[in-house]
């Protein structure tokens, strides 16, 4: 694995490694000051025999290609702003299987639900969690309980207090 640091940090860690080789240090001993592994010291040297200094430059590392191209992706989040229930689901919560699922019917792709909360997550989409609150709840009712009963039955530094 690369480590950490900027292009031009990486370039002159490779140089370095070549000065120590026509200092005429093993692959081992210059993998031991280099901090890295003599196959990557012994890499470097080929490169550089077959393509000169240029071969030393460090290059862009795209990883893996995206599976949704970015007109896919806005495509998608139209999808999921019409809601669950017009997708077909019988709740409104988004979960990361149902964005998988439509993922896959919508784009022909295969996508793991993993795969689908770090899409959602790039696209600034945060996990939410439904509120439960029961259908009968009496906001009016709670207030005034709150306001004549509660301070009657809650406990105070000397204990439980009848008023």
């Amino acid at each position: 694995m690369r480590p950490k640091g900027s292009a031009d940090l990486l370039s002159d860690r490779r140089r370095r490694a070549l000065k120590l080789l026509r200092a005429e240090l093993s692959l081992n001993e210059v993998a031991r000051r280099i901090r890295c592994a003599a196959s990557s010291v012994m890499r470097w040297r080929n490169a550089w025999l077959r393509h000169g200094a240029d071969a030393l430059k460090v290059r862009f590392s795209p990883g893996r290609p995206r599976r949704l191209t970015r007109r896919q992706e806005k495509r998608l989040v139209r999808i999921l702003l019409r809601g669950a229930l017009a997708n077909g689901y019988r709740t409104e919560v988004w979960t990361t299987k149902r964005v998988a699922e439509v993922i896959e019917k919508t784009f022909h792709v295969p996508c793991h639900y993993n795969t689908a909360g770090k899409l959602l997550h790039r696209l600034d989409w945060t996990p939410q969690k439904p509120e439960r609150r029961a259908l009968e709840r009496d906001e009016q009712a709670i207030q005034r309980w709150k306001k004549k009963v509660w301070p009657r039955v809650k406990k105070t530094p000397r204990g439980w207090v009848l008023t």
